[in-house]
C-alpha cells in the first residue's frame, strides 16, 4: 500500500534550493521524490492513497530538548512568563489565592524579573502581602530558582540556621535571614514539603503537551521528564500509554535523568517503537539568570560569584563512569564554560562507546580551548536560539564583552565543524520553531529592528531548519533515516502555510502548521475557517 502526497511544494532540505512537487511512500519510508507525473506512472499500480496537501512540506521537524511534561504542566497552570512588574505579578496572584482555598498551595510557573522595570527577583515579603494564609511556589524562567512565601519557608522548616544544601543556594538578607528565593538544588527543600503529583495529574499535562507539540508542526522531541514526578517507572509507563503508537505517534527520546537510571533500568523495558530511552542526563550547573551557571571567572555583574557546581568533578567523572558501565551516552547541562570543562573532562576520561554520541545541552559560555576539544569527542551540541532573544541585552551585564565573543556562538560551532540540534527548552522558552528559527536567523527579538546581538553568529535559514530536522536525527544517530525528505528516509513532515524561504523573518511568525504527520499518519490538521 503507497501513499502519494501532492498539490504543495516540498522543501526536502537535501539542500538549500532543492524543491520538490510529490513524494511516494509506502511503510512508513520514502520511496521516491519527483514530479506528481513521474511518480504517478511508475508507481501506478502500487498507488492506493493520494494526499494532497496545501502549503509547504518540509521534513518533520524534532525538537532536540525540552520537557514534554513541564510544557503541558505550563499550559495547565498558572503562567507568569508574560508578567513585566510586580504589580503585575500581584494582580495575577492576588486573583489565583482568591480562587484557591487556604492552606493550599499557589504555584505559578516561569516568573522572569528581567521583563520587571527595576530587574529585582519578588522576595517572602512581597508574596506575604499576596497572602500568608496560602503557601505560595512561583519557578523563575530558567527553573533553576523559585521564590516561596514565609509559609511556604515555615512549612520546609527554612530558617537562619539553615545550611545551603550540595549544589543549592539559599539566599539570606543582612540578618540572615531567608529570603525566600531558593537556587537549583535548594528547591528540593520546598518541593518535598508541597503536595504530590498523582499520574492523573502527569497523565493530563502529557496529553496537553503532545497536543500544543503537533500543532507546532513537531513529529518527535528529545525529553526529559523521568525524574520529577515521584516515580520514574510510572512515568515512563505514562508516555507508553499516551504515545500508544496507532492514535497517537510521536518519536520521544527520553532522557533518563541519573538519579532515575536504576529503578528505570530494572524495570522490563517495552519494545515501543516511538518512545525509546535515550541518553543519562547529568546537570553541570545552573543558569545564567540566577547567577548559579558555572563560569571560570566571577560574573562581571557580581564579583562574588562564579556560580554553581551541581556536582565536583569527581562525581561528575563517577556518573559519566556509571552511564558507561551499562553502556549508555550521557547529555549533562552545560551553561557556564566552567561547567563544559568539567563536562568534557569526564567525557574525555571516560569515551562514549564507538557508534554512540554523547549531547551537551545549551553551551551559552563557551572557551575557544574546549571548542578545540569538543572537535575531537563524538559530540552533539544541543542549543536553544531562542535563548539569544530571551538572554539580550541583560546577560551582556552578567558576563562583560571579553566572554561574548564565545557566548551564544553558535555559528562558531557550526563552523567548528561540530553537531549541532535545535531545541526550545520548553517550558523554559516558548515550543513554537518558528520562534528558535527567527532567533537564529535575526538574533533579536521580534519587535526590535537592530541588527541583531553578535550579529556576526547569525545563521542562515537553511542552517536554522536543519537544527530542527537533521540535527536532531544526528543528536541520536538516526541522521541516515529522519530530517531530510529524501528516498529511504522516514515518513515524517511539517506542512506549513508558506515557504520561509521566500518571507522575509519577521514574516515567519505568522505563518500556519496546516498539518503534522508521522509515520505517513497525519496526526494534526488544521481545520479551514469558513469564510464570512
Amino acid at each position: 500500500m503507497g501513499t502519494l502526497w501532492y498539490g504543495g511544494k516540498i522543501r526536502t532540505l537535501q539542500h538549500e534550493t532543492h524543491v520538490a512537487e510529490a513524494v511516494y511512500v509506502k511503510n512508513g519510508k520514502i520511496v521516491e521524490v519527483g514530479t506528481k507525473t513521474n511518480l504517478e506512472d511508475k508507481f501506478q499500480t502500487e498507488i492506493t492513497d493520494y494526499q494532497a496537501f496545501r502549503g509547504v512540506m518540509y521534513p518533520g521537524f524534532v525538537d532536540s530538548h525540552l520537557h514534554m511534561i513541564g510544557h503541558g504542566e505550563k499550559l495547565i497552570r498558572l503562567d507568569l512568563s508574560e508578567v513585566c512588574s510586580i504589580e503585575q505579578l500581584n494582580t495575577v496572584l492576588k486573583k489565583a489565592v482568591d480562587n484557591t482555598d487556604p492552606n493550599t498551595w499557589v504555584i505559578g510557573e516561569g516568573f522572569n524579573e528581567n521583563l520587571f522595570p527595576d530587574k529585582v527577583v519578588p522576595n517572602r515579603l512581597v508574596l506575604d502581602k499576596i497572602s500568608t494564609r496560602h503557601p505560595i511556589y512561583l519557578s523563575r524562567v530558567c527553573r533553576h530558582a523559585a521564590v516561596t512565601n514565609t509559609y511556604g519557608l515555615q512549612l520546609a522548616n527554612i530558617h537562619k540556621q539553615t545550611e545551603n544544601p550540595p549544589g543549592g543556594v539559599i539566599e539570606k538578607d543582612e540578618e540572615g535571614n531567608p529570603t525566600g528565593y531558593l537556587l537549583d538544588q535548594a528547591q528540593e527543600l520546598l518541593k518535598e514539603v508541597m503536595p504530590k503529583k498523582d499520574f492523573t495529574y502527569v497523565k493530563k499535562a502529557l496529553v496537553k503537551s503532545l497536543e500544543d507539540l503537533y500543532e507546532n508542526g513537531f513529529v518527535g522531541g528529545h525529553t526529559e521528564d523521568l525524574f520529577y514526578y515521584g516515580d520514574p517507572v510510572r512515568t515512563l509507563t505514562t508516555f507508553y500509554e499516551v504515545i500508544d503508537g496507532e492514535q497517537k505517534k510521536f518519536r520521544a527520546n527520553l532522557l533518563v535523568h541519573h538519579e532515575a537510571l536504576q529503578s528505570i533500568l530494572a524495570h522490563d523495558q517495552e519494545d515501543h517503537p516511538y518512545v525509546v530511552l535515550d541518553s543519562v542526563k547529568i546537570f553541570a550547573d545552573g543558569a545564567l539568570g540566577g547567577r548559579t551557571a558555572l563560569l571560570s571567572v566571577p560574573y562581571s555583574d557580581d564579583p562574588t560569584t562564579s556560580g554553581v557546581a551541581i556536582h565536583s568533578q569527581e562525581e561528575l567523572d563517577n556518573i559519566v563512569q556509571n552511564a558507561r558501565k551499562v553502556n549508555m551516552s550521557v547529555a549533562i547541562h552545560v551553561i557556564g564554560d566552567l561547567a563544559l570543562e568539567y563536562a568534557v573532562n569526564s567525557i574525555e576520561k571516560y569515551p562514549v562507546s564507538k557508534g554512540k554520541r554523547d549531547r551537551l545541552i545549551h553551551l551559552q559560555v563557551t572557551r575557544e580551548d574546549l571548542i578545540e576539544r569538543l572537535k575531537k569527542l563524538s559530540v552533539v551540541l544541543d542549543i536553544q536560539p531562542r535563548f539569544v532573544a530571551s538572554d539580550f541585552p541583560w546577560v551582556q551585564e552578567r558576563l562583560g564583552e571579553e566572554r561574548m565573543p564565545y557566548s551564544f556562538a553558535w555559528k562558531t560551532l557550526l563552523q567548528a565543524g561540530l553537531h549541532c540540534a535545535g531545541g526550545s527548552d520548553a517550558p523554559i522558552e516558548p515550543v513554537n520553531p518558528l520562534l528558535g528559527i527567527h532567533a537564529a536567523v535575526t538574533r533579536r527579538k521580534l519587535e526590535e529592528t537592530h541588527e541583531g546581538y553578535g550579529s556576526s553568529e547569525k545563521l542562515t535559514l537553511f542552517e536554522s531548519l536543519q537544527l530542527f530536522t537533521n540535527g536532531s536525527a544526528t543528536a541520536i544517530g538516526k541522521e541516515g533515516e529522519r530530517g531530510v525528505i529524501e528516498e529511504g528516509y522516514t515518513a515524517d513532515f511539517t506542512v506549513l502555510s508558506d515557504d520561509l524561504f521566500e518571507l522575509e523573518p519577521d514574516a515567519w511568525l505568522n505563518v500556519q502548521v496546516y498539518q503534522t504527520i508521522v509515520d505517513n499518519s497525519i496526526m494534526y490538521e488544521k481545520v479551514e475557517e469558513p469564510i464570512r
